[in-house]
C-alpha cells in the first residue's frame, strides 16, 4: 500500500510540477489553430468579396454601355440583365475565375458610341471583336491601351474617327489588330513596333498620312500587313511582308526584299515607284502573287523571275517596262493570271507561253509586240479573258483560240495587223460577252455562225475589209448592247430586230434599204456614208421609204412568177403542137400519089359537074374550038 501510495504521489507530484508548462502548450496550440482558422476564413472571405465586387463592376460597365446605345441595339442585347455578365449574356464569355474574357459582337448591327464603355473595368479581356457595326465617335484607344491582356482587337468596318494613340504600344500580347475601313487619320505611331507578338495588322481604307514607321521592321512575327488605300508617303521600309498598295510611295523596291524567303503575297500596286524590278525576286521561292501594276517601273522583266515556280498571279500593267518577255515565263506551270498591258514591251511573244496551260486571264494589250500570236494559247481550254489589242501582231487568229470555248468574258484583238477571214469557229464562243476584232485586215464576209453567240453584249468589227451582206442572224442576239460594223464594205439590208442596242455604228459601208427605227440610229453619224438607206420619218436627208414598198415588192415577185409560168406553158404548148403536126405530116406522105387533084376548087361549086360541062362544050377539047394559043397553053 505504501508503495502504491508512493508511486501515485510521485506521479501526481510530477504532474503538478509539469502542469503549468502543459497548460501553456495547450493554450498556445489552441490559440494558433484558432488564429489560423480565423486568418484563413478572413482571407477567403475578402478574396470572394473582391471577386464578387469585380464581377459586379464588369456587369455594371457593360449594362451602362448598353443603355447608351440606340433602342434597336438594346433590344438585340435583351439577354444582358442582372448583375452577373457570365450568366448567358449574348456575346460574352468568361474565364475560369468568372471574369469577362471575350466580348464578341461582330455583325450585330450595333449603333452608338464607345464613350460609355469603360475598358479599365474589363482588365481580363482577351478578345474584343466589334467588327462590322455602326459605331462612331473618336477612337478611344487611350483607354483600350489599359487592356494589357488583350490578344485580339477588331474594330474594322465602323465609323470611328481620330488618330491612333501611342498607348497602342501597351498591348504587348496583341496578335491581331484590325482597324480597316474606318475614318481614322493622322500618322501611324512609332509605338506600333512594340507589338512584337503581332501576326496580323490591317489599317487599310482609312486616311492615314505620313511615312510608314521604320519600327514595323521589328514585327518579326508579322505575316500580314495591309496599309492599302491610305495617303501614306515616303520610302518603303526594308524587310517587310505587307500590302502597301494604293498609296503615294516612291523611290525603289529595297534589295533586302530577297531576305523574306517565306513571303507569299507582295502588293505594291497603285504607287509612284520609279525603279526596275530587282533581281532579288528570284529568292522569294514561296511567292504566289506579285502586283506591281500602276506605278512607273522601268527596265525589263528579269529573266530570273521564271524561278518562281509557285507564282499564280503576275500583274505588271500600267508601267514603263521595255524589252521582251523572257522565255523563262514558260516555267510558270500554275500561273492563272498574267497582265502586262500598257507598257513598252516589244519583240515576239515567246512560244514558251504555250506551256502555261492553266491561264485564265491573259492581258498583253497596248505594247509593241510583233509576229504571230502563240498558236496554243488556249491549249489548256481554261482561258476566259484574252486581250492582245494595240500591238503589231500579224497572221491569222491562232487555231487553239478558234476552238477556245472556255472564253466567256472578253476576246480583244483590236488594232493589230491580223488578216485572213473571220473563222466560223468563233460561233462556238456562246458564253463570250465581248468580242473586238476592229482595226485589222480581216476580209471576206461575216459568218452566219455569229448568231450562235447568244450571250454577246459587245461586238466590234469596224475598220476591216469585210464584204457581203450583214448576217440576218445578228438580229437574234438579244443581249447585244453595242454594235460597231463601221468602215467596211458591207452591203444589203440592216436586220430590223436590234431591240436592246444602246450604241451602234454602221457608217461608211454600202448598206441600203430601211433604217431600223430604234434610238441608236437617231444620230446621223451612226449610219452616214452608206449606199441607199431610207427612213419613213424623214430625217438627216434620208429619202422616205415607200409605205407600200413591201407589198409592191411581193406583187412584183408574183407578177414575175406568173409571167415565167405562162411563158413556160406557151413554150410547152408550142412544142406539143409542132410535134403533132410533124407526126401527121409523116403519116400523109405515102398517100400523096393516090389523091386526085381537084383542078377547080372553087367555093360554092361542084367541081366534078363543072368539069363534065366543059368536056361537052369543047367536044373533048377539039382544035376547032381553039380561040387562041400562047407559049405554054391553048385556050
Amino acid at each position: 500500500m505504501a508503495f502504491e501510495y508512493h508511486s501515485s504521489f510521485s506521479f501526481l507530484s510530477q504532474l503538478v510540477i509539469t502542469t503549468p508548462h502543459f497548460f501553456i502548450f495547450i493554450f498556445f496550440s489552441l490559440y494558433s489553430v484558432s488564429s489560423s482558422h480565423v486568418t484563413f476564413t478572413s482571407a477567403s472571405t475578402r478574396t470572394t468579396s473582391l471577386f464578387n465586387v469585380e464581377h459586379h463592376h464588369e456587369a455594371i460597365t457593360l449594362l451602362t454601355w448598353k443603355d447608351s446605345l440606340d433602342n434597336q441595339t438594346q433590344s438585340f442585347l435583351s439577354s444582358w440583365i442582372g448583375r452577373n455578365a457570365c450568366d448567358y449574356w449574348f456575346g460574352v464569355t468568361c474565364g475560369r475565375l468568372g471574369s469577362v474574357s471575350n466580348l464578341d459582337l461582330h455583325n450585330c448591327g450595333l449603333r452608338g458610341t464607345l464613350h460609355n464603355l469603360n475598358f479599365s473595368s474589363l482588365p481580363n479581356l482577351l478578345t474584343l471583336n466589334l467588327h462590322n457595326n455602326s459605331l462612331y465617335e473618336p477612337f478611344r484607344l487611350v483607354l483600350i491601351g489599359l487592356l494589357t491582356s488583350l490578344n485580339f482587337l477588331d474594330f474594322s468596318i465602323n465609323n470611328l474617327t481620330g488618330p491612333i494613340s501611342p498607348s497602342i504600344g501597351n498591348l504587348r500580347n496583341l496578335t491581331t489588330l484590325l482597324l480597316l475601313a474606318n475614318k481614322l487619320y493622322g500618322s501611324i505611331p512609332q509605338e506600333i513596333g512594340l507589338l512584337r507578338s503581332l501576326n496580323d495588322l490591317d489599317l487599310s481604307n482609312n486616311n492615314f498620312t505620313g511615312p510608314i514607321p521604320p519600327s514595323v521592321v521589328h514585327l518579326k512575327n508579322l505575316t500580314h500587313l495591309y496599309l492599302t488605300s491610305n495617303n501614306l508617303d515616303g520610302s518603303i521600309p526594308q524587310e517587310m511582308n505587307l500590302d502597301l498598295s494604293s498609296n503615294d510611295l516612291n523611290g525603289s523596291i529595297p534589295t533586302s526584299l530577297g531576305n523574306l524567303s517565306r513571303l507569299s503575297l507582295f502588293y505594291l500596286y497603285g504607287n509612284e515607284l520609279s525603279c526596275s524590278i530587282p533581281q532579288e525576286f528570284k529568292l522569294l521561292r514561296s511567292l504566289r502573287v506579285i502586283r506591281l501594276d500602276d506605278n512607273n517601273l522601268i527596265g525589263t522583266i528579269p529573266q530570273e523571275i521564271g524561278l518562281l515556280r509557285f507564282l499564280d498571279n503576275l500583274e505588271l500593267s500600267f508601267n514603263n517596262l521595255n524589252g521582251s518577255i523572257p522565255a523563262s515565263i514558260g516555267n510558270f506551270s500554275i500561273l492563272t493570271n498574267m497582265a502586262v498591258h500598257s507598257n513598252k514591251i516589244h519583240g515576239v511573244i515567246p512560244q514558251e507561253m504555250n506551256n502555261i496551260t492553266l491561264l485564265e486571264n491573259l492581258q498583253l494589250g497596248k505594247n509593241n509586240f510583233i509576229g504571230e500570236l502563240p498558236d496554243r494559247i488556249c491549249y489548256g481550254s481554261v482561258l476566259e479573258y484574252f486581250s492582245a489589242s494595240g500591238n503589231h501582231s500579224t497572221g491569222p487568229i491562232p487555231k487553239s483560240l478558234k476552238i477556245c470555248t472556255s472564253l466567256f468574258r472578253i476576246l480583244n484583238l483590236a488594232s493589230n495587223n491580223l488578216s485572213s477571214a473571220i473563222p466560223k469557229q468563233l460561233g462556238n464562243f456562246w458564253k463570250l460577252l465581248s468580242l473586238n476584232l476592229s482595226e485589222n485586215r480581216f476580209m471576206d464576209t461575216i459568218p452566219d455562225e455569229i448568231g450562235k453567240m447568244h450571250n454577246l453584249q459587245t461586238l466590234n468589227r469596224s475598220r476591216n475589209m469585210l464584204t457581203g451582206e450583214t448576217p440576218s442572224l445578228l438580229g437574234v442576239l438579244r443581249n447585244l448592247e453595242m454594235l460597231n460594223l463601221s468602215h467596211n464594205e458591207l452591203s444589203g439590208n440592216i436586220p430590223r430586230t436590234f431591240d436592246n442596242l444602246r450604241l451602234a455604228d454602221i457608217s461608211d459601208n454600202q448598206l441600203e434599204g430601211p433604217l431600223p427605227n430604234i434610238r441608236v440610229f437617231i444620230s446621223f453619224e451612226a449610219f452616214e456614208n452608206n449606199k441607199d438607206l431610207c427612213r419613213n420619218n424623214v430625217t438627216h436627208n434620208l429619202k422616205p421609204c415607200s409605205s407600200n414598198g413591201k407589198k409592191a415588192n411581193k406583187f412584183s415577185v408574183l407578177i414575175i412568177i406568173v409571167l415565167i409560168v405562162r411563158a413556160l406553158v406557151f413554150l410547152f404548148s408550142f412544142i406539143m403542137v409542132a410535134y403533132f403536126l410533124f407526126q401527121n405530116l409523116i403519116k400523109r406522105k405515102p398517100k400523096a400519089r393516090e389523091v386526085k387533084v381537084n383542078l377547080f376548087p372553087i367555093w360554092g361549086h361542084d367541081g366534078e359537074l363543072l368539069y363534065e360541062h366543059i368536056i361537052q362544050g369543047t367536044d373533048n377539047f377539039d382544035s376547032k374550038n381553039c380561040i387562041g394559043s400562047g407559049g405554054y397553053c391553048k385556050t
